[in-house]
């Protein structure tokens, strides 16, 4: 908390990238992979104490879908039951950099 007894705006350290797939989502359509990347974000920005326009974007694309954090979870479970959204290309390589 600063001196007015406000808790501070914090930057997350992937805000950038974040921001980046939220314009992606805020364009985009509920396909299986973005609906895992919504609730990825959701979950991380989850009392997260900053980063108010991501959070404030990500509330506009579960609108936007017709989603509520209860439909969107009980989804994405079933997403990943199928074990196949984030799955790479074999020829992918890993970026370590």
């Amino acid at each position: 908390m600063d001196l007015a007894g406000k808790t501070q705006e914090q930057q997350h350290p992937q805000y950038k990238r974040d921001r980046a797939t939220v314009n992606t989502l805020l364009t985009g359509e509920p396909t299986d992979y973005n609906l895992t990347e919504l609730a990825r974000l959701k979950i991380r920005y989850r009392g997260f104490p900053g980063a108010r326009d991501i959070q404030q974007d990500l509330e506009k694309v579960m609108q936007k879908w017709n989603y509520t954090e209860e439909t969107l979870y009980e989804q994405t479970r079933k997403i990943h039951a199928k074990g196949e959204v984030y799955k790479r290309n074999k020829d992918d390589q890993e970026d370590w950099a």
